[in-house]
């Protein structure tokens, strides 16, 4: 499948977290330890927010992330307060640009681990689901795309987590109706520029690996070298796939079936379920 990370919090280099820390997101593209694949080398793509602009800036390339110079550049030059960063291991489609994550649909950044069973046999219905008004901007040929602007189509601008639980509802009443017996398995981060949603759900109710970090004060005050967080504010956070270290006391695991929000002021995790659209 693939990796990703979300981060959210005091402005940093995107290079302090896709590079430095022992078990990052370049090493995971190679060196996975909880995926289903070890190596996620079938495309990357970062994207992130800056201080003016309305919409976030995204790169996406067809290579692996780990040799790749230009985003290594780039990484050691651009600060954002909220980034993704996403490796990517094809569940079957096509190695292209437009297929590597995160998607972007004006303000709103999305990016997705997991698959739909049996896409190639779903897609059709679940592209019809997609508003025609939306349905021109679908670029590449991934479920986590259609997931997107099935998401988009359902509500994202007034309600994310209602819009997400009802496209896993229409993900699993298309998936159901044509025999497929667990058509969704999902971790996924979405993100208007304010606040960050994560989720972690899966109709077999084994979702792929997700964590979370403990807050910024907390991890300083067990780990005081680690340099990057002397400067971040305590409600400073990120989401992963699997960790970037085994530093006790700094990730947790999300539970099965839930969502987060961080936002500013108190975070939140709160059961999720699909709901019928």
């Amino acid at each position: 499948m693939c990796r990703w990370l979300a981060y959210s919090g005091t402005s940093v280099l995107l290079a302090d977290l896709l590079y430095k820390p022992e078990h990052s997101l370049i090493d995971q593209s190679l060196h996975s330890r909880m995926g289903v694949e070890t190596t996620n080398g079938d495309g990357f793509g970062v994207g992130w927010y800056g201080p003016e602009a309305q919409e976030p800036a995204v790169i996406r390339d067809t290579g692996p992330a780990w040799n790749n110079r230009n985003l290594r550049e780039i990484a050691a030059h651009v600060r954002s307060p909220l980034f993704f960063a996403h490796v990517r291991a094809s569940t079957g489609t096509a190695v292209q640009q437009t297929n590597c994550h995160p998607f972007r649909h004006g303000r709103w950044m999305w990016m997705h681990n997991g698959a739909i069973a049996d896409f190639h046999r779903l897609r059709r219905d679940l592209s019809l689901a997609i508003d025609p008004s939306l349905y021109s901007q679908l670029e590449g040929s991934t479920d986590s795309e259609v997931m997107f602007y099935l998401a988009v189509t359902l509500g994202l601008d007034q309600d994310a987590p209602g819009a997400v639980a009802r496209m896993a509802g229409t993900v699993e009443r298309i998936g159901r109706r044509e025999g497929v017996r667990d058509p969704l398995q999902m971790t996924v981060a979405v993100s208007d520029g304010e606040r960050l949603w994560t989720f972690r759900y899966s109709s077999l109710r084994a979702s792929r690996s997700l964590f979370y970090s403990s807050r910024a004060d907390t991890i300083r005050a067990l780990h005081p070298d680690l340099n990057f967080l002397r400067g971040v504010s305590p409600d400073t956070r990120l989401v992963v796939s699997e960790p970037l270290g085994d530093l006790p006391g700094v990730w947790h695991e999300v539970p099965e079936s839930s969502y987060g929000v961080v936002q500013p002021g108190a975070d939140e995790f709160l059961p999720f379920a699909p709901v019928e659209a």
